[in-house]
């Protein structure tokens, strides 16, 4: 399979799982989830992780600056809203748990326990998809 297909086939789930209405929307949320995720990684289970995303999602992911210090989940999601345009806190999570349960599922459990256990303790229920009942929120507002 072709990286490309491979890039294709991850932006399609995080698109499915968001709701997203363009592959550009999809896109942007998986570079700035995977950055702040990158940042709390390293060693080896950060490059485990890279080895089974997407090439160009992979550098993302092992290229951010570590974090100065962990941020809490509640911080996460701020910060994920003040880097992808119009986002609210509320479509931030939503932005998180697209990506962030893709991730989970293209790791695996056992490397995704290894994940975890290198981010703060709030992280873990990041990783579950969006709720559908919750709909895809608007960031126009």
């Amino acid at each position: 399979m072709t990286d490309e297909w491979h890039t294709e086939m991850f932006l399609a789930q995080v698109g499915d799982r968001g709701e997203y209405r363009t592959p550009s929307e999809a896109d942007r949320a998986a570079r700035v989830v995977l950055a702040l995720l990158g940042a709390h990684l390293n060693g080896r289970v950060r490059a485990e992780l890279a080895a089974r995303l997407p090439e160009e999602f992979a550098l993302v992911l092992l290229n951010p600056l570590p974090a100065a210090e962990p941020l809490s989940a509640e911080r996460l999601v701020r910060a994920t809203a003040a880097w992808i345009e119009g986002a609210t806190e509320a479509t931030a999570l939503w932005d998180l748990g697209a990506v962030l349960s893709v991730v989970a599922d293209t790791a695996g459990e056992p490397l995704m326990t290894q994940v975890l256990a290198q981010l703060p303790a709030d992280w873990p229920p990041l990783f579950g998809s969006p709720a559908p009942a919750a709909g895809r929120l608007s960031r126009a507002g």
